[in-house]
């Protein structure tokens, strides 16, 4: 694997969604209105967040990260994994999601950036 490589290139990378981090639910529904007024994302109301459509996730005041996390999906899950850790990242396997198969759905790393918390998930 080409480490020096581009991992847009490489993984086919993109943003999954941005994760925002609310003081409570009050406050994540309140953020959650904006984004759809102002943009006309509709809200999908989950126990631990609020989706506006897939592109934004507002915390409930439980989220990862100092300010919230951004969410990288990727089309070969391992291979970012070792591509990112020779890179000097490392994973956080308490945040690792599995599928009903066994495989990774997503892996948070343990570094943040600038208060985010930054997650790999698949394709």
């Amino acid at each position: 694997m080409d480490q020096q490589g581009n991992p847009v290139d490489l993984f086919d990378m993109r943003i999954a969604h941005i994760g925002i981090n609310a003081r409570d639910a009050e406050d994540a529904q309140r953020i959650a209105t904006l984004f759809e007024a102002l943009f006309g994302l509709p809200a999908n109301d989950t126990p631990i967040s609020i989706f506006s459509d897939t592109l934004i996730e507002v915390m409930k005041g439980c989220g990862r990260g100092e300010k919230g996390h951004i969410g990288f999906a990727v089309n070969d899950l391992p291979a970012a994994e070792e591509y990112f850790c020779a890179r000097g990242l490392t994973l956080n396997e308490d945040s690792r999601s599995l599928n009903a198969d066994g495989s990774t759905k997503l892996v948070y790393f343990n570094e943040q950036i600038a208060g985010f918390a930054i997650h790999l998930c698949r394709a």
